[in-house]
């Protein structure tokens, strides 16, 4: 009988295991810096991907077979052309940056054309009824949003250090595209706000009395300086009301308020004030812009406050002003 015993000292910790599809996905991702939804987000689109095809390895795969994905997606479940092109953006990441295959039909591979639709503004009126039918934290945030054009995201994300109400400024951090930029303070909202901040100090000063560990640091800083997340300055703006484990370190920590809870009272508050328009936090944003604008400030204040790339997207709430994209006043009000 043929001895297979391993030899002596050989130990199976000692090989370490392969990194599954996608353990290499997410290690790719997180050396990039990229943001935890995009990560999620790629990560369902892979999976998605695989189980199409019959659990077969992406290497297996080719053109015809990433076509008949996203061929599936639009004409199976009738998917939106900004859904279809998120699943694309997976799969070339998968590809390229994941399992290092340079494809040159990835590249030909046509995507879908997203149609140009103008965004949802609320009037004022409706703006103050939707504000009317929030409460507490919920209410401040919305305020918040509307009086300086964040992202719903960017405002959940907010640090204590990056809010000045002395000079009623807010410097946004790492927004879309990873540029930060400042905006303005309401000043309506400075002594909410300062109610505010004395509560998420004593929520601090309770979480280190506790023994519970800092705040999520952004990048490397955490490794630089290990003491910095139980600063008071990095501490979130919006903070939960009880812990959670953090899913990438396995820390429970507090985190920031959830999305889904805020977009949650946005829907019941339009409902509330019976708002035929669909509404979401972002409509928010939308009004602000387009609030601005017809108060006469300037395309280009905008474009820098909303912390858009090229004028030419700001540029569509000039198709949304009560007086026309051009100041055209129609023949009949004449």
């Amino acid at each position: 009988m043929t001895n297979t015993a391993p030899p002596p000292g050989y130990s199976s910790a000692s090989t370490p295991r392969p990194l599954r599809l996608l353990d290499q996905l997410r290690r790719e991702i997180r050396a990039r810096h990229y943001s935890r939804r995009t990560e999620d987000t790629y990560a369902h689109w892979v999976v998605r991907y695989v189980r199409f095809h019959g659990r077969r390895h992406p290497r297996e795969l080719g053109a015809e077979h990433v076509t008949a994905f996203l061929s599936s997606l639009a004409n199976d479940r009738q998917v939106a052309a900004s859904t279809q092109n998120q699943a694309l953006a997976a799969l070339l990441f998968l590809y390229k940056a994941v399992l290092a295959i340079e494809l040159p039909w990835m590249n030909e591979i046509v995507r879908a054309r997203r149609p140009r639709r103008l965004p949802v503004v609320l009037t004022r009126a409706e703006v103050h009824s939707l504000l009317d039918g929030l409460l507490g934290t919920h209410a401040l945030m919305a305020r918040l949003m509307y009086g300086t054009g964040m992202r719903l995201m960017e405002c959940l994300r907010l640090r204590v250090k990056d809010v000045d109400l002395a000079r009623r400024e807010i410097i946004v951090r790492q927004g879309k595209g990873a540029k930060d930029r400042m905006t303005m303070f309401p000043a309506s909202l400075v002594e909410e706000m300062t109610a505010h901040l004395d509560l998420v100090r004593a929520i601090h000063a309770s979480d280190r009395a506790a023994g519970v560990p800092g705040v999520e640091l952004p990048d490397a800083l955490a490794r630089k300086k290990p003491g910095a997340g139980t600063d008071w300055g990095w501490q979130w703006v919006f903070p939960q009301d009880r812990l959670s484990v953090d899913p990438r370190t396995g820390i429970r920590r507090r985190h920031h308020a959830f999305d889904q809870t805020f977009q949650r009272a946005i829907k019941r508050a339009s409902a509330k004030a019976r708002i035929a328009k669909p509404v979401s936090s972002h409509t928010l944003r939308h009004s602000f812009a387009t609030h601005l604008m017809e108060a006469g400030y300037d395309i280009r204040t905008v474009q820098e406050l909303l912390g858009h790339k090229d004028v030419s997207t700001t540029m569509i709430y000039t198709h949304v002003l009560n007086r026309g994209g051009r100041g055209v006043v129609s023949p009949l009000d004449r």
